[in-house]
């Protein structure tokens, strides 16, 4: 059957249907962009095998915000339920509590409800169904404001390293300043997104390289190096790595400052209270990849010990064997002193 419209032009029933198919796609495309503005809530299937950075990156700031805000909350209410994973390689407790768990689970379920593709490697690995899970959203105002070119790129060359809780010792023990939640976008192995999250001072920080940052990171940025060195190290290895530092920048003064968590290190570094933050030793990718990436965002620099840049691909070993070195300024100068003075090859 036919419908005879104006002109005499004859329209077909299959003619209908295909306009109206076309109309319903250029909607869908017209107002995508504003249904998720307004929602906050698109996420794909199984299926999906592309996503954007900018929506990734929004996912991890909310969950890491919620993860956080339930991370104090444990500690607030001395719900720890602390466990031990046995010990670090420098011979020191390696706990696991409830915060950990609690937040690993609003991170991975997260992720995977908006993201069902992507790779993910938590330092966690408690596996658990998505079913039911409320998916985060896609969208936060601030990372629009910064946003300059977003393509879709290929789930396979997406990396997320999430770190539910860094600084757990130092959580159990009430030295909250340090702990820290963090998550972090790496593409082809490359950091380009992250977020480090500060619960119990209500701070949030992040950074996507080539766009922009938080607010909380503007001003921040270290560029001056003070007339004595300040070098920032864990506290399991400060008298290691002090006999290091004074033996690699004698005659020159040196301050050692020991403190928990990668995360906590790295945005002293940012803001300038530490020229330098050094790790001899083994440490995880999930502990380093945000602020790597917020050290690309800014003009810093982190590479391991011997001067290469850490892969984050998601089939690599977790585990960065040659140490670490973050700075924002005179990196090489830094690097090699404490290469040779710790008899690295």
């Amino acid at each position: 059957m036919a419908i005879r419209g104006p002109a005499g032009v004859s329209i077909s029933n299959t003619g209908i249907l295909l306009m109206c198919v076309c109309v319903l796609m250029l909607f869908v495309y017209t107002f995508r962009g504003s249904l998720q503005e307004s929602t906050g809530t698109m996420y794909g299937s199984k299926y999906d095998r592309s996503y954007k950075v900018s929506e990734v990156l929004s996912a991890a700031i909310h969950l890491s915000e919620k993860a956080g805000r339930l991370v104090k909350d444990i500690r607030d209410q001395d719900a720890l339920d602390e466990q031990s994973k046995g010990e670090t390689k420098e011979g020191v407790n390696d706990p696991l509590t409830e915060g950990d768990l609690q937040s690993h689970r609003i991170l991975v379920k997260g992720f995977k409800k908006a993201f069902p593709a992507l790779n993910l490697v938590s330092e966690e690995h408690e596996e658990e169904s998505v079913e039911g899970v409320t998916p985060p959203s896609l969208f936060h105002p601030d990372v629009q404001k910064v946003l300059k070119f977003d393509p879709a790129i290929a789930a396979e060359d997406i990396t997320v390293w999430v770190d539910p809780l860094d600084a757990t010792k130092e959580y159990t023990e009430r030295l909250t300043q340090y702990v820290t939640v963090m998550a972090c976008v790496a593409v082809k192995g490359v950091p380009v997104a992250g977020v480090i999250r500060k619960p119990f001072d209500d701070k949030t920080y992040w950074a996507w390289v080539g766009h922009g940052t938080s607010d909380s990171l503007h001003d921040l940025h270290g560029s001056q190096e003070h007339e004595a060195l300040e070098v920032i190290v864990s506290l399991s290895h400060k008298g290691e790595v002090e006999d290091v530092a004074q033996k690699a920048f004698a005659p020159r003064e040196v301050h050692i400052t020991g403190a928990g968590g990668a995360g906590y290190k790295t945005i002293e570094v940012v803001k300038g209270t530490e020229d330098v933050y050094v790790h001899t030793t083994l440490i995880k990718k999930w502990d380093i990849c945000a602020g790597d990436a917020i050290l690309r965002a800014i003009g810093g620099t982190q590479t391991d010990l011997l001067g290469n840049d850490i892969n984050y691909s998601h089939n690599l070993d977790p585990k960065n064997e040659h140490g670490l070195i973050a700075t924002m300024h005179d990196h090489d100068k830094y690097r090699i002193a404490l290469k040779d003075a710790a008899k690295l090859k």
